[in-house]
């Protein structure tokens, strides 16, 4: 799927416009750190403070298509905590493991989502807030903003904004990211201890791609608003399986592949972080930009490799098979069963692999960074070796 193809359907591949927006905006006390880092509010200088918006993004849509379908409101519940998490694990590759406080802003058109939805979102909040809880990591929920926009949004959008005040001296700086390293990856999918079901690994981006590409044509004909005025018709849903339709190698339906809420790894690095923080040089959230996220961090001259990647999982496959995006797009896109990154020594990444087993997670060394020796122009390289062929990237 080229640039073009997505701006056909209203995203930005790359955010170039976005980066540019922002180039000139201060870097915070860490300018190569994963998220900016500020000054503390209370005016020490030993601590920081961390504050960060994100979203459940289009994912909210198949939540709509598949409340449409059913009549269950409970499909949105895991909206919530994509919205939480995409939030608290990009903290995380600071960092921060809490205490976190959460304010949510819930913008809906009052005529296709009805007060039932909103209250199973805020439910779910609080649920998640309570389930982390349980793992030693406090959220204080602050309240919220639910508006009634029906002139802006069709449906639904759920967004939220997480703060966290933490000591300088545990910041985690990915402009520590150089060659030497080794690459851990945690996967996302699987089901962990803390997890009710089995996780797609789906997560919450590219969900503009997979539902376009994997959803049929009824969802087109039948429900008009769940995708932008703007764009052409011709170009939504031109997959082959309804929501209902199981997914091949799957436990799950299609429905339930796609909401599959974002794991959040905080359970994981509660503990790993005590001991082995000094060791871990950088942590990378694979979300926007996937598995070339990496290229965004780090120190000029490093070329990451990733040879050892986790089995493509079965949500991946669907919407590869589909043939409307190229492979190595794939892995610009979708994390493809990386979620979550950590650059650390071999010690630390025994460690974080020991670690994650006990919440039945699976982690392993994917790939480590070199120097770049050759004199080409490029800062940073990427090399994804994975079913028999290779991928270059570079920034």
């Amino acid at each position: 799927m080229s640039s073009e193809e997505y701006l056909k359907r209203g995203v930005s591949a790359n955010k170039s416009e976005v980066k540019a927006a922002v180039a000139s905006q201060d870097k915070g006390l860490f300018p190569g750190a994963f998220a900016k880092v500020s000054k503390d509010p209370a005016g020490d200088p030993d601590y920081c403070f961390l504050f960060h918006a994100d979203g459940a993004g289009t994912k909210s849509s198949v939540a709509y298509l598949q409340y449409c379908e059913s009549g269950d409101p409970t499909v949105f519940r895991g909206i919530a905590q994509d919205s939480f998490v995409m939030n608290s694990d990009d903290l995380l590759a600071v960092g921060a493991c809490g205490p976190f406080y959460l304010s949510n802003t819930i913008g809906r058109n009052a005529q296709r989502i009805p007060g039932e939805v909103i209250a199973e979102l805020i439910s779910a909040y609080a649920d998640f807030a309570a389930k982390l809880g349980e793992y030693g990591i406090e959220v204080e929920l602050t309240g919220g903003e639910t508006a009634d926009v029906g002139d802006l949004v069709q449906t639904i959008i759920c967004d939220s904004t997480l703060g966290a005040r933490m000591r300088r001296d545990e910041v985690i700086d990915a402009s520590n990211i150089g060659p030497g390293q080794l690459i851990v990856g945690l996967s996302s999918t699987g089901q962990s201890s803390y997890e009710d079901r089995e996780n797609s690994g789906i997560a919450s981006n590219g969900l503009t791609a997979a539902r376009h590409f994997i959803l049929s044509p009824h969802y087109r004909e039948k429900y008009p608003e769940s995708f932008a005025s703007s764009l052409d018709p011709s170009l939504a849903y031109v997959g082959k399986y309804r929501l209902s339709d199981p997914l091949p190698g799957s436990s799950l339906s299609i429905g339930q592949a796609l909401l599959s809420p974002t794991r959040s790894y905080l359970p994981v690095f509660k503990n790993f972080l005590k001991e082995w923080r000094s060791e871990v040089k950088g942590i990378i959230h694979n979300t926007g930009g996937a598995l070339t996220k990496s290229l965004n961090f780090g120190q000029s001259g490093t070329r990451f490799v990733k040879e050892e990647l986790f089995e493509r999982p079965a949500i991946f496959k669907a919407i590869a098979e589909q043939g409307a995006i190229s492979e190595k797009e794939m892995y610009e896109v979708f994390n493809l069963g990386q979620l979550m990154e950590v650059y650390c020594s071999e010690a630390a990444a025994e460690a974080l692999i020991n670690e994650a087993a006990k919440f039945k997670i699976e982690a392993k060394i994917i790939g480590y960074t070199e120097k770049i020796k050759s004199k080409r122009s490029a800062e940073k390289e990427l090399i994804i070796r994975d079913c028999g062929k290779d991928y270059s990237y570079a920034n």
